[in-house]
C-alpha cells in the first residue's frame, strides 16, 4: 500500500494545477455591494379612481360617505328587528316551559286528588290519576309516620321501609296475576299503598295523645286498617278496572295494614 500525504490531496488528480486562496481578508478592508436604482417614483395608489371604474356607478370612493344608502340602514334595522324579534320567541319559549314540580314528576293536585280519595273512600277518581308513579306523597307519609312514632320513643324507619317494600312486592305479583285489562306497573301499586298509610299517620298522632293499648286502641286501630284496606282495594279497583275483585284485593290490604298497626301501638 502506498503512502498517501495531505500534500499530494492539492497534487493529485485532474486539478493538480489548480491553486488555493486560503488567506483571510483584512478587517479594514471595504466590502463592495451590488446597488440597485429604483427610477419608479414613489406614488399612492389612488383608491377613488379604482372604485370610479368600478360597473356600478352608485358606488362612490373608498372613503365616500354617500357609499352607504338608505337602503343600507333599512336592511340593518330589519336585521336588529329580527333579532329582537328571536329574543322575544327565545323569551316565549322560557315562559311556555312547564313548572319545575311537574318536570321532577310531583304534580301538586294529583296529590291532593289521591288524599282526597284516601279521606273519602266512597268518592270517585280519575283512572289516569291512579295510574299515576307519584312517590312523593308515599315518602312524606312514610317519614310522617316514622317521625310520630320516633316522638314516641320508637325508632321504626327500618321496619317501616321494610314492610312497605315486601308489601309492594307482593301486591305486584299478586296484581299481575289478578289483572287481564290493564297493564300494572310496580310504580303505580307503591303509589297507591303509600297513600293509603295516611289512616295509619292518623292513628300514630292519636297515640301520641292517648294511651291505645287497652280496648279503646283495639277499636280506633281496627277501624284504621278497615279504612286503610277499603281505601286501597277501591284505589286498585278503579285504577286496574278489576270489576267485582274489590273484595279480594281488600284481604290482603287488611293483613299489610295490620302490621303497621302492630308497629304504632306496640
Amino acid at each position: 500500500m502506498s503512502q498517501f500525504g495531505p500534500n499530494d490531496f492539492y497534487t493529485s488528480g485532474p486539478s493538480a494545477d489548480a491553486s488555493y486562496n486560503f488567506d483571510v481578508p483584512e478587517f479594514g478592508q471595504e466590502l463592495n455591494f451590488q446597488s440597485f436604482d429604483n427610477t419608479q417614483p414613489s406614488v399612492p395608489p389612488n383608491y377613488d379612481a379604482v372604485y370610479s371604474n368600478a360597473p356600478n356607478p352608485g358606488l362612490g370612493g373608498f372613503y365616500d360617505p354617500t357609499a352607504y344608502s338608505d337602503s343600507s340602514f333599512a336592511q340593518d334595522k330589519s336585521f336588529k328587528q329580527g333579532g329582537a324579534a328571536g329574543g322575544a320567541a327565545t323569551g316565549n319559549e322560557f315562559e311556555d316551559e312547564p313548572p319545575l314540580l311537574e318536570e321532577l314528576g310531583i304534580n301538586p293536585n294529583h296529590i291532593f286528588q289521591k288524599t282526597l280519595a284516601v279521606l273519602n273512600p266512597l268518592r270517585g277518581t280519575d283512572q289516569q290519576i291512579l295510574q299515576d308513579t307519584d312517590m312523593a306523597g308515599p315518602l312524606v307519609f312514610c317519614l310522617t309516620l316514622g317521625g310520630i312514632l320516633l316522638l314516641s320513643g320508637k325508632v321504626t324507619f327500618s321496619y317501616i321501609y321494610g314492610i312497605g317494600v315486601m308489601g309492594c312486592i307482593f301486591f305486584y305479583c299478586l296484581l299481575s296475576l289478578m289483572v287481564t285489562r290493564s297493564q300494572v306497573t310496580f310504580g303505580a301499586v307503591a303509589s297507591v299503598l303509600g297513600y293509603c298509610l295516611l289512616p295509619m299517620v292518623v292513628l300514630s298522632g292519636i297515640n301520641i295523645l292517648i294511651t291505645i293499648q287497652g280496648t279503646l286502641g283495639l277499636i280506633v286501630s281496627g277501624i284504621s286498617i278497615l279504612w286503610c284496606a277499603i281505601s286501597a282495594s277501591k284505589l286498585f279497583a278503579t285504577a286496574f278496572s278489576m270489576d267485582h275483585q274489590q273484595l279480594l284485593i281488600a284481604y290482603p290490604c287488611a293483613v299489610l295494614y295490620g302490621g303497621f298497626a302492630l308497629i304504632t301501638i306496640y
